[in-house]
């Protein structure tokens, strides 16, 4: 789906919100603004919608600390029905944001709420205009064509922006926590795609190319996938 004109895309493997990305948060902004964007960050918590009203407080409120410490605009969406999916007023905020990033929580439900409905098809279009895109955790698992379950050994359909790859969030964690299903999920022989693990406060950053950024590693654990060795750079 990604064409010259398309923004930044980034999958984080955890961190979204906090002072150690922020870095990260604030050029994929920036680039966004480059591209004709405006200088405002969108929150989209749908994948912990089915958590309690405090945890979509905290999801806030992080969010807000983060645009105050880079200096932006924060528009916070709670998309948490297919109804909300469809809110003129929200899709409407998202066509000049120069960053769109989905939280953490549960992938499934995410893409339960979004798949084929009018705001999905918006974020994709601003995406494809210049728009940075990014997907923490869940938020980059439901980006993929597959959603691999970890904690509860399943495997769903995501949104397909990427439907070549599969996602392990939080690689570092999970394989010292869940070994038998990370093997099991990468010793799949019923598919084609390229699986990655991505740690914990790292990305994995669509430019030109693919790059990574921060403290951990990307593992291309199944399948062909190109990296390249130049870190994403921070202007």
């Amino acid at each position: 789906m990604k064409n010259d004109q398309s923004g930044v895309l980034a999958l984080v493997g955890s961190g979204e919100y906090l002072p150690k990305l922020q870095p990260l948060e604030a050029e994929l902004l920036r680039l966004g603004i480059s591209r004709g964007k405006s200088n405002t960050y969108i929150q989209i918590p749908t994948a912990a919608g089915k958590e309690s009203d405090e945890r979509l407080d905290f999801w806030q409120e992080r969010g807000a600390e983060q645009g105050a410490r880079i200096g932006c605009e924060v528009k916070y969406l709670p998309v948490l029905s297919r109804e909300d999916a469809h809110n003129p007023q929200w899709i409407e905020e998202i066509k000049s944001a120069g960053l769109i990033y989905f939280s953490g929580g549960d992938p499934v439900h995410l893409t339960e709420i979004f798949l084929q409905t009018p705001m999905w098809q918006a974020i994709v279009a601003a995406w494809q205009e210049g728009a940075s895109l990014a997907g923490c955790s869940a938020g980059a698992m439901a980006f993929c064509g597959k959603i691999i379950g970890i904690r509860k050994s399943h495997v769903s359909t995501g949104l397909n922006l990427l439907p070549d790859i599969e996602v392990i969030p939080h690689y570092d964690k999970f394989l010292g926590w869940l070994p038998d299903r990370v093997t099991a999920a990468i010793m799949r022989n019923d598919v084609d795609t390229a699986l990655l693990g991505i740690d914990e406060n790292t990305a994995l950053v669509l430019t030109d190319k693919w790059r990574k950024y921060g403290s951990g590693s990307v593992h291309v654990l199944r399948g062909e996938f190109e990296i390249s060795d130049e870190p994403f750079p921070i202007n």
